[in-house]
Parts: structure tokens; C-alpha cells; sequence
């Protein structure tokens, strides 16, 4: 059996691979490590890598997540998320917790879901990646099927939408065609430095509003 996980500290910022772990080795090291956690894992070709984020990162996190849930809301749009909710397929050999999720299209489907289950349970429908260390591993979620991918890199937005098996940078999503994300979050998130959290959220469902009003 592998080394006991207590046994190892991650450093935040740090990454820890684990080589040459079979499938009933990765759950049993799931399961050693726990939902209540920090870190997140990915899984693929037998290797298992544990990362360890920053605290910025986690803020960051909070805040972009926060930004998409009052647009969804604004625009009167059921969603589940699903946070850092571990994803795996044993089939595919493949496991994988993102920054963030949620459920859009499907939310329906999803609704109350407290454990994933890659045998009956849909993708979630946008996945968010806070990159401050280049750990985004758009290969597992191409073959899990997650339809679209936020990536962050220091507060800049990049869209990655899924094409035959493939993810393709694009400039607006296909969740929300009628904003630019890319310049409006970036735009929020240096506002929130300046003025903080409570009043550019509230000035954020403001301008939704008003966007919103415009288009109609």
C-alpha cells in the first residue's frame, strides 16, 4: 500500500504526484483524505496528483463564484452547484475536482444530488478553474464531458467550450452569448479590490438588471 497521506505535508501552491496508483489504491486514498478539505486531486494514467491552493486563489474562487450565481439568478436561471464535488469514472480511469460547478441545463436532472455518479449522472455544465498554478487538465474534463470550461489566469477569463471531443478558446460563452464576460468580470473583481465585496456585488446586479432591461 501507498505511504499513509498523514504522513505528507503539500505546501500551498505545491502539488504532490503520486505515480503507478491503481483505481481501488485511489479511492482508498479518497477516502484517507476526506471531503473536508482544501486540496484538490486529479486523476489519470494511473498518476495522482494532490494540489494544495493558495489563498488567493480560494478568494478568488468565492468571488467569480459569486458573480455567475448573481448573474443566473438576474436572469432567472435554475442552477445547482456543486463545488468542488470530486468526479470520477472508473470506466475512463479518470477523477478530477474542480475549483467549482455548477449545473445549468441540467439542473434538473441534478437537483438534490449529494453524490456524483458518472454511471447515471449528466457532466455538470460549466466548470471553474482559478490557474494559479497550471493545473487545469482540460484532457479530463474533455472526456468527462463537462460542455464548458472557465479558466482563470490572473484574473483574465478564458472560455473553453467542448467541440467534437475537443475544447476550443472562445470568446463569449455559450451559456451567456449576450455578455462579455471576459472584460465584465475582469472589470468586477478589480472593483471588489477598490470598493469591496458588498457594494460591487450589489452594483453588479444592478448593471445585470439594466442589461437585461436593455435587451428586451
Amino acid at each position: 500500500m501507498l505511504l499513509a497521506l498523514d504522513r505528507i505535508s503539500v505546501l500551498p501552491g505545491q502539488t504532490l504526484v503520486l505515480r503507478d496508483v491503481d483505481w481501488d489504491e485511489f479511492e482508498a486514498l479518497l477516502e484517507e483524505l476526506g471531503e473536508h478539505r482544501s486540496s484538490r486531486i486529479a486523476y489519470y494514467g494511473q498518476q495522482l496528483e494532490i494540489m494544495a491552493p493558495l489563498p488567493e486563489r480560494e478568494i478568488d474562487k468565492a468571488l467569480i463564484g459569486t458573480l455567475v450565481e448573481v448573474l443566473l439568478e438576474e436572469l432567472d436561471i435554475e442552477f445547482y452547484p456543486l463545488g468542488s464535488t470530486t468526479f470520477k469514472n472508473k470506466f475512463l480511469g479518470l477523477g478530477l475536482e474542480p475549483d467549482s460547478c455548477l449545473y445549468i441545463q441540467n439542473e434538473a436532472k441534478v437537483r438534490g444530488l449529494k453524490r456524483w455518479d458518472a454511471t447515471i449522472d449528466p457532466p455538470p455544465d460549466l466548470a471553474l478553474e482559478v490557474d494559479l498554478t497550471s493545473r487545469t487538465h482540460l484532457d479530463i474534463y474533455a472526456q468527462l464531458g463537462v460542455p464548458e470550461v472557465w479558466r482563470f489566469k490572473r484574473r483574465q477569463l478564458e472560455i473553453h467550450c467542448l467541440e467534437q471531443g475537443e475544447y476550443r478558446q472562445r470568446e463569449v460563452s455559450t451559456i451567456f452569448p449576450d455578455f462579455d464576460l471576459k472584460e465584465i468580470i475582469a472589470a468586477y473583481l478589480q472593483r471588489i479590490d477598490q470598493e469591496g465585496r458588498n457594494k460591487t456585488i450589489k452594483a453588479f446586479r444592478i448593471w445585470v438588471k439594466s442589461h437585461i432591461d436593455a435587451k428586451n
